[in-house]
This record gives structure tokens, sequence and C-alpha cells, in this order.
């Protein structure tokens, strides 16, 4: 129980480094794009939050319902890439909860406060009282727009990610292969200490 309760802690802390930086991030960049986007621009910036979202959100379905065996088959053959994928698959519930919870939730929060912005945009354009009813309706009808949207791309998402899992964390450990091998982005090493010290112990030997 000890140990459970050490491991959890060991993943959870940095997750929560991770979130606490990328969502400062993510914020600081909404924000200055929003201080200058009218209406239809800053619907752009709330779709494109969303589809950040969806996108993360793949990835996550993806590592949990891939399997093992076909990327320790493609790496006993060389393929770039899939010793990342066996990664990603073995640490499945690290990975959907980054993606989906971590990502999720940062998005989820930032898209919210993009869609206040866009309806602050639209008072402005249609009425000078912004206690007024219009602001109200403005405000519920973005608010279901976010939410209505988010969930059909990611339930459409989800459907695809399921059926081409294989595919898809190939391709995103190719991704974590050519940043490590080409960009010296030490990727894998800052996910799992585990194998920055199995590394290690390579080299002394």
């Amino acid at each position: 129980m000890k140990n459970e309760l050490k491991n959890s802690l060991r993943w959870a802390l940095p997750l929560a480094v991770i979130t606490l930086v990328l969502a400062a991030i993510f914020s600081i960049i909404s924000t200055v794009v929003l201080n200058h986007a009218g209406v239809f621009s800053g619907i752009f910036v709330v779709l494109v939050i969303i589809l950040i979202a969806l996108f993360f959100d793949i990835i996550g379905v993806a590592a949990t319902a891939s399997n093992e065996a076909p990327f320790h088959s493609m790496a006993s053959k060389g393929m770039r890439g899939a010793r990342y994928a066996v990664w990603l698959t073995k640490n499945a519930d690290r990975v959907n909860t980054f993606c989906t919870d971590v990502i999720g939730d940062i998005s989820a929060i930032i898209s919210g406060t993009a869609a206040s912005v866009v309806v602050a945009e639209m008072i402005a354009m249609i009425a000078s009282n912004r206690g007024s009813f219009i602001e109200n309706v403005l405000s519920v009808v973005m608010t279901c727009f976010v939410a209505a949207t988010t969930v059909f791309v990611k339930a459409l998402g989800k459907t695809f990610a399921i059926k081409n899992a294989t595919k898809i964390i190939y391709k995103v450990g190719y991704v974590i292969f050519f940043a490590e091998h080409h960009l010296h982005l030490p990727v894998l090493n800052l996910l799992d200490k585990k194998t920055n010290t199995d590394k290690k112990r390579k080299k002394g030997e």
C-alpha cells in the first residue's frame, strides 16, 4: 500500500507541476491573443482550443486501446519510433491522464474564458447595457455552443482513436523519436525517470 502511494505521488507531483506550467503558458498566450480579438477571431480561438483538446484526447484514448505486441514486432525490425510506442502503451494510464485530464481540463478552462471574451465583444457590438437580457442569452448560447462542440468532436475522436489506435500511437512514438534524435529534446527522459536511470546504467556498463 505504501509503495503504491509512493509511486502515485512520484507521478502525481510532477504532473501537478507540468499542469501548472502548461496552464500558465496557455493562459498567457490566450490572453495576449484575445486582447486584440474580435468576435470572429475569438470564436476561431475557441475552436482552436477545442481542436487541441481533441488532438490530445485521441492520443490518450489510443494509448489505452492499443496493444504492445505490434510495437514490439516493429521494434525488432528496427522501425523508428516503435520503442517509444511501446513506452506509450505500457504507460497508457499516465498518457491518458496527461492527455485527457491535464490538457483536457486546461483547454476547458481556457475555452470558457475565451467564450466569455467573445460574449463581451458581442455585447459591445449590439448592446450598451451589459446587464441586459441580451447579455444573459448570449452567454448561455455561447456556453452551450462550446460544451456541445467539445462533446461532439471528442465523441468522434474517441471512435477514430479506438479504430486506429496502433497507427496513432506509432506516429506519436515517431514524433518523440524525431524530437529526441533530431531536435535533441529529451522527451522520454522527462516523462519517465526509470528510462533515464536505465540509460545511465547502460552507459556505465
